[in-house]
């Protein structure tokens, strides 16, 4: 079990102001919950920029290939029909069942990489450091593991202007 030192804000200025004082003392922060999404947040946490609109090009990708592979594979290969004296093959008669399969893939395979990333799966408890982060508060987690003085990052989480602050263990 990890030990973090939680504490709650109740405005997104203060935790701003607060997160740019934890770090300007040295203080690595763990993770930050809010109620909502902050503006420049993530930057100011160092959060890595989302890799999803890659995984939905790939999905996409296998979509289309799926499409073409699969109208191939009828047309064509499986049962040829000569119709009206035109090309088995015909590319042009494709391409709204092609985009349809892009947008299909892309979307379910951006959804499920989005959950099993995240962790979100059924059965996987929640990674959550305060319920309240889901209503009114604000939350920010500072591991102290590797603290040398557990008092003092809880007195300088005080200072930046958390309203509570609490000790707790998790397994993430």
């Amino acid at each position: 079990m990890n030990k973090y030192a939680v504490a709650l804000y109740d405005d997104e200025d203060i935790l701003k102001s607060g997160i740019g004082r934890l770090q300007s003392a040295g203080i690595k922060i763990h993770d930050v919950y809010t109620p909502y999404p902050v503006h420049g947040l993530e930057n100011l946490v160092g959060v890595r920029r989302s890799r999803l609109d890659i995984a939905a090009f790939c999905f996409g990708c296998l979509g289309v290939s799926c499409a073409f592979l699969m109208m191939w594979y009828m047309i064509t290969y499986d049962w040829p029909m000569n119709i009206g004296g035109k090309p088995n093959f015909p590319i042009i008669s494709f391409i709204p069942i092609c985009f349809e399969m892009t947008v299909l893939f892309a979307s379910y395979g951006m959804g499920l990489t989005f959950f099993i990333v995240n962790r979100n799966i059924p059965g996987s408890t929640p990674r959550i450091m305060d319920e309240r982060a889901t209503d009114d508060r604000f939350v920010v987690a500072v591991s102290l593991n590797d603290a040398e003085d557990p008092e003092g990052i809880n007195s300088l989480l005080r200072d930046s202007g958390a309203v509570e602050i609490k000790q707790k263990e998790a397994a993430y």
